[in-house]
Parts: C-alpha cells; structure tokens; sequence
C-alpha cells in the first residue's frame, strides 16, 4: 500500500482524535521553561469550532525530519572539509546552522555558508529517513475538511515542498508559510507573519509546536491556544 492510500485509509477510519501531547498555558513563568499542564491535552474536537484556524508546524511536529537533516549536514559537511568529524546522531537535538560553527570550528564563513548551501541539495538524498506523527497528522487529514488549515514553518519552501509531497500532504493546506526574513535579513516571527497575511484573529488559532522558542513567538503572537508535541 503506498503512503498516500494508507495515510487516506487512516483519515476516513479515524471518528475522534485524542492528542496525547501537553497543552501549554498562558500563566506566568516559574522558570525559564514554559510551565506546562499536568493533565494531557483533552480531545482536540472540543477545542475547534467551525471557526478555528489551525497552524501546524513542519519539522518536529507533522514530520520527524531530525534524521534527515542530520544526514544532509553530515554529507555537506564531508563534501567541503574532506571529513566528517565524527559526527554522531543525537535523536533528541535537532543539528542545525546554529551549532554548526562549534561542532566544526575554524572554518571561513564562505565555507559555512556552502556547508548549508550543499545541506539543502542533500535533503532529497535521505528524503526516505523521513517519518510521519500520525497522531498529528491525522488531526489534520480530520480539519482540512472542515476548517482553515496552515503550515507555518521556518524550512525553506523548496524543502517544505518536497517533504509534503513526499507524504501527499501539499493539498492538505489553505495556506503555505515558510521561511521569510525581514529587510534587515533577521528571521521574522512566523506566527505573526501567518496572522497578519491571513488577517485571522489570534484567538482563533490553534497552534501545533514542538520547540519551545516558538511556542514563545506563538504567544508573542498573541495565540492562547498551542499544542506542545512531544518528541515523535
């Protein structure tokens, strides 16, 4: 069976879906974690009305891409120093720009900027390290019927793109959001950015995350009601 009829199979078999994940809160912070409830979130079908607009986030959240991207840097990585640095997988931190200079020192930015330049041509290469979180998933196949579905992500669009259609999930959105920079080339709010194109209010949205810096920007962005997603 391929991916897209048993993830279809899934979507018409599924009556209810109980999220297993902890729901954030909007109470003030002990520590500089946010406090999260005790109790696991309730049936998402109570907390959607036929106004709701939900925001779903890529990496983490709908897909596990830690793999892959983990892979495409290790393979960049190689291509440009000739080594790999005994790099080693860690399941549970996602590799990215922002360690790349401590895990591989020394170089020239130029030769940084081509790492993560060759890191986004690799991608298609480990495209089948890829794995869906049904649980989330499914919630959207369920709501993409009935109310206003977003992904909002901060991956690049051709990789957005390539990852949704790998799952036949591209039909699944009203609206695409990825990357974007402001004039000043500073990484943009993206919740806010989704809000404010989209001219929703933000207490009709609810937000699927699963780093805590964003569920940050999420109430920034003034949305009261976010899921937190465990580590798939």
């Amino acid at each position: 069976m391929s991916v897209k009829s048993a993830l279809r199979q899934a979507a018409q078999t599924l009556a209810a879906s109980v999220v297993t994940v902890l729901e954030t809160t909007t109470e003030p912070k002990t520590n500089s974690k946010m406090k999260q409830t005790d109790k696991v979130a309730q049936n998402i079908g109570n907390k959607i009305t036929a106004n709701t607009v939900l925001f779903f986030d890529l990496d983490g959240t709908l897909i596990d891409t830690n793999l892959v991207n983990f892979l495409s840097y290790k393979k960049a990585i190689l291509s440009v120093t000739k080594s790999d640095h005994s790099l080693i997988y860690n399941p549970s931190k996602r590799f990215n720009r922002s360690n790349l200079k401590n895990t591989v020192p020394n170089l020239t930015e130029s030769d940084y900027e081509k790492i993560i330049q060759e890191k986004e041509e690799y991608y298609n290469d480990f495209l089948h390290e890829t794995k869906l979180n049904t649980e989330i998933v499914n919630i959207l196949f369920k709501c993409s019927n009935t109310n206003q579905t977003v992904l909002v992500t901060n991956s690049y669009k051709n990789r957005a793109m390539v990852t949704l259609k790998h799952f036949g999930l591209e039909d699944k959105f009203n609206n695409i959001f990825c990357r974007e920079f402001s004039n000043n080339d500073k990484k943009i709010n993206k919740f806010q950015n989704a809000i404010s194109k989209l001219g929703v209010s933000p207490n009709l949205v609810i937000a699927f995350e699963n780093e805590q810096v964003e569920i940050e920007n999420a109430k920034n962005a003034g949305i009261q009601k976010i899921i937190k997603i465990k580590t798939i």
